[in-house]
């Protein structure tokens, strides 16, 4: 269990995956402190802003491996990379740690920075962030990370969408990548300070435009397209750890 030291934010679980193509589906989560993007409207600043940087903990890999399997109680399970963006961090080693234990790993990213890592995962979650993020995508690194998942893990398209230049964008980037699944996910308009994780969600805004992505979906007849809810947020709120 070598390896240099993982920054971590966060791990809990087991809990269920809240999004996107593993969506339901019972995962420990494993989050990582340190981002470099910093989008408008992030749900996770707790693990992306350099102001909590001191609650980011450097952890081996069998530190990190310990805890996992502490909370599976040793039943193999998918394990979520998440962050911040967790392809800052050298996770490599931990992936290799886990398989040998079972374990299935996921991991999503924005798609700004490749690892040759990629290729040991079972699931890659690219969501690169839209106009509404006032991030701007690099499709040369985004292809850069398809190239080093060199088409072994499982990988997937998730695009947040809160309004038209985002749905727009989204429909771009799917005729960028037509062999990619797409899923399509309503973004949340009241994510949570850093310091308080009990702040409301404006469910009713949420699902209204959730109602307004699937009637855009339908209307313009790309079915090829997946709309799903954040899971989480609509069980819990803005709470973290579940």
């Amino acid at each position: 269990m070598t390896g240099a030291a993982i920054r971590v934010s966060e791990i809990f679980g087991p809990t269920i995956q809240g999004e996107g193509v593993l969506i339901g589906q019972p995962t420990v989560f494993v989050r990582t402190g340190g981002c470099d993007y910093r989008c408008s409207w992030c749900d996770t600043l707790h693990a992306v802003d350099s102001e909590y940087r001191d609650q980011w903990q450097p952890r081996s890999v069998g530190e990190i491996w310990e805890e996992v399997r502490r909370l599976s109680g040793g039943v193999p399970l998918t394990v979520s990379l998440s962050g911040g963006n967790p392809a800052i961090q050298p996770l490599g080693p931990l992936i290799d740690c886990g398989h040998g234990d079972g374990y299935r790993f996921a991991l999503e990213t924005q798609g700004s920075v490749a690892r040759d890592w990629f290729s040991d995962l079972d699931v890659l979650v690219l969501s690169p962030k839209p106009p509404s993020s006032g991030m701007e995508t690099d499709f040369a690194k985004l292809d850069e990370c398809l190239a080093m998942a060199a088409g072994r893990p499982m990988t997937v398209l998730k695009i947040v969408v809160f309004d038209d230049g985002d749905y727009a964008y989204a429909r771009d980037v799917a005729r960028r990548y037509p062999a990619l699944p797409v899923y399509l996910q309503p973004g949340n308009h009241t994510p949570p300070p850093p310091q308080d994780d009990s702040a409301k969600v404006d469910i009713d805004g949420v699902m209204n435009r959730m109602l307004w992505l699937v009637d855009k979906v339908t209307g313009d007849k790309w079915f090829d397209a997946r709309v799903l809810p954040q899971l989480h947020v609509l069980l819990w709120g803005n709470r973290r750890g579940v």
